[in-house]
């Protein structure tokens, strides 16, 4: 256990900042799970428009640092792909 005024600060400092990371990420893995089911539900409009809602949350996860820069492109991307091959354009 912290000792120190300044070990204690930063313990309270951690336990508070690991809450709010894990629900930024469960957030954004929510949003992508959107596009996920609209894509398993073949439904392409559905899709897209849950692609353009999760794209700025990945962002959002990017600048919050709970996702990795290329990786939150790269989900965007193979999304986008997984949309245009289903038949409609991809909105990104």
């Amino acid at each position: 256990m912290a000792n120190t005024e300044s070990a204690k600060k930063r313990a309270r400092q951690t336990v508070r900042r690991t809450t709010v990371n894990t629900a930024r990420k469960s957030r954004v893995r929510t949003f992508v799970k959107a596009v996920e089911r609209a894509l398993e539900g073949g439904d392409t409009d559905k899709a897209r428009a849950a692609l353009r809602a999760a794209e700025p949350e990945l962002k959002r996860g990017v600048r919050a640092g709970v996702v990795a820069k290329n990786a939150a492109s790269r989900k965007v991307s193979r999304l986008a792909k997984r949309i245009k091959t289903m038949g409609g354009k991809a909105s990104s």
